[in-house]
């Protein structure tokens, strides 16, 4: 029998340790491993993104522009690690180096595109870190019931504002 509070806990090295077919996340000590999305997911996800990529990084179709938008950036918050599907910050907030490795700054939103293997995840431990790193706006693009949700941090919780 394994006592379980004797557990070492998750660090970085072991993020730096997993396979590369897998996204590596830490999250409250804990490493969680997930496989690389499936095609739908993909699809999906970069559907949105493109979406997105010309009103707000480039001010097409009368979007405001100003915006960086990423695609499974690896975000530091003190001990926790995260890889959002996408995230997008505004581009006076977040300066990109030339060896940059990982973000530290919140991004201004977050969209997860949700899967059985991680909508578990996704919904509590990472929604939970993605409220206490200051992310005002969270999205889950749910593929399989063609969905998508949109939540805004208000009053210390995220509140869902739309469906």
């Amino acid at each position: 029998m394994v006592d379980s509070s004797k557990r070492r806990e998750a660090t970085y090295q072991d993020v730096l340790d997993a396979p590369e077919h897998m996204t590596a996340e830490l999250i409250d000590g804990e490493l969680f491993l997930s496989p690389r999305p499936a095609v739908p997911h993909a699809v999906s996800t970069m559907n949105l993104a493109m979406e997105l990529a010309g009103p707000f990084m480039r001010r097409r179709g009368g979007g405001p522009g100003g915006w960086i938008i990423l695609f499974e950036p690896e975000l530091h918050f003190g001990k926790q690690v995260v890889v959002p599907d996408i995230a997008g910050w505004r581009h006076d907030r977040l300066q990109l180096g030339d060896n940059d490795k990982f973000l530290t700054i919140a991004p201004d939103w977050v969209c997860e595109a949700l899967s059985k293997s991680t909508e578990r995840i996704d919904r509590a431990k990472k929604m939970d870190v993605y409220l206490a790193a200051g992310v005002p706006h969270l999205w889950f693009l749910d593929e399989r019931r063609r969905k998508l949700e949109v939540y805004r941090a208000i009053d210390g919780r995220f509140e869902l504002i739309a469906k």
